[in-house]
């Protein structure tokens, strides 16, 4: 998606992402889908897997070994929320997503 593109008034009062910690090392993740971002939901491509990563380094590889032979649908790219943020297809049709969040300064 172009950041020029326009969302239509019932794609932007959707919720775009939500995180509930479970644990030290495990966050359950969510967001809506719609064709905007890539083909509509259907049973079997209705779930992503997402990576958090300690690098934006890990996020390269990660991205690039499991999107190989697949469909990248959002290049791996600095994001307006403050992370390095990617999306693909992978070759066997499973949707994911590779985050790497920027420290902030609190």
């Amino acid at each position: 998606m172009s950041p020029d593109q326009e969302l239509s008034e019932e794609v932007g009062n959707k919720i775009m992402h939500v995180s509930l910690p479970i644990s030290d090392e495990t966050v359950l993740m969510g967001s809506d889908t719609n064709e905007t971002f890539g083909p509509q939901a259907n049973f079997g491509n209705n779930i992503s897997l997402s990576i958090n990563t300690f690098s934006e380094d890990e996020a390269n590889d990660i991205f690039e070994k499991l999107s190989k032979g697949g469909e990248i649908t959002m290049p791996l790219a600095k994001t307006f929320w403050g992370a390095y943020f990617g999306m693909f297809i992978d070759k066997f049709g499973i949707n994911w997503m590779v985050n790497y969040d920027y420290p902030t300064n609190n």
